[in-house]
């Protein structure tokens, strides 16, 4: 029975080695780090200041070759007016394969109020960037072997790709909704008979609301955040709730994610099938000193069969800068 295990973990591991190697960025956490617009390009300028975002994420220490992710971010209105324009380099390893990218982002927002004390605005976005994909099949085999499906070379490709989206903040209430990777890509991953996963579209929808208690140094965020992936279908779900304390010098914050997929996975235990949905807990924390941002993430796969269980390390570091007055009378602490 253990051997059986062993097996599956390692089928499911390299469908999701081949099929998600090629996705672009990654989506996972982090977003909830003051950091939405990593994922949705209307966030671009929105908030009062223009900011800066580095994170460092790491899979599964102690294990080679595990996934790992840079990114850094930066995004800030153009003056006084509606347009803001932003920009996101990252780097994203998974064993043998690795991707790298650069957008460049373009977003307006159009205040539907009347003035600027009550927050009533829609806001649109579009990334367009590159994505370089690499596969290093120069240690696949030995000296003298041959294999025709294997080149023995670093294979990479590069494709161009565009993410779309839309934003409504209303006072403490906020709602986006994003498709990335809209273009077919063509990537580098194929079998003999031809077939290329070259659909990388993925679409993502959030809601959230901040809740607070007038003259409280509190206050809560309730927020969900829905995925599907169209090439296979898949679809998650993130619950997430976030608290947030004002003190003397910023704001210190934390909360926690759990998000379960809504597809399950079958796989053989003995002689019966039975079967597993992927699911992750990610408790979350952070302060804001001055116009400084610090942040930590951790994830832990609660599966009962799982490569590891080994928890996914995350670093957020920020800056805010060129910041103006606070606008709006609301708890909206992504825009203020």
């Amino acid at each position: 029975m253990r051997l059986q295990k062993t097996f599956l973990v390692a089928l499911v591991g390299m469908f999701s080695f081949f099929g998600l190697s090629q996705e672009g960025m990654p989506v996972y956490s982090d977003y909830l780090t003051d950091n939405y617009y990593l994922i949705h390009p209307s966030m671009a300028g929105v908030a009062n200041c223009a900011k800066v975002r580095l994170t460092a994420r790491q899979q599964w220490f102690g294990v080679d070759d595990a996934p790992s992710l840079q990114t850094l971010s930066a995004h800030s209105r153009i003056g006084d007016g509606p347009s803001a324009i932003g920009a996101i380099v990252y780097n994203d390893e998974n064993g043998f394969h690795s991707n790298t990218g650069a957008y460049i982002t373009y977003a307006h927002h159009l205040l539907l109020s009347r003035n600027e004390v009550d927050l009533n605005m829609i806001s649109f976005g579009l990334s367009a960037g590159f994505i370089q994909y690499k596969l290093d099949e120069t240690s696949f085999l030995a000296p003298g072997d041959f294999d025709q499906l294997i080149a023995g070379i670093e294979q990479s490709a590069t494709n161009f790709n565009i993410d779309v989206g839309m934003s409504y903040h209303f006072l403490d209430f906020y709602a986006h909704v994003t498709a990335k990777n809209i273009l077919n890509n063509d990537g580098i991953n194929f079998n003999e008979q031809g077939f290329q996963f070259n659909n990388l579209r993925t679409y993502l929808a959030s809601v959230g609301n901040v809740f607070q208690k007038y003259g409280s140094d509190w206050s809560f965020e309730p927020s969900l955040m829905y995925m599907y992936r169209d090439a296979t279908q898949e679809s998650s779900i993130d619950v997430n709730i976030k608290a947030y304390r004002e003190v003397d010098f910023g704001k210190v914050w934390g909360g926690l994610s759990y998000r379960r997929s809504l597809d399950g996975a079958q796989f053989l235990e003995g002689n019966t099938v039975s079967s597993q949905k992927l699911q992750y807990f990610t408790p979350f924390i952070g302060v804001d000193y001055n116009q400084f941002t610090f942040a930590y993430t951790y994830s832990y796969q609660a599966n009962t069969i799982n490569f590891n269980t080994g928890g996914f390390h995350q670093i957020t570091l920020g800056y805010n800068f060129n910041c103006r007055r606070e606008k709006y009378e609301c708890n909206c602490p992504a825009i203020n």
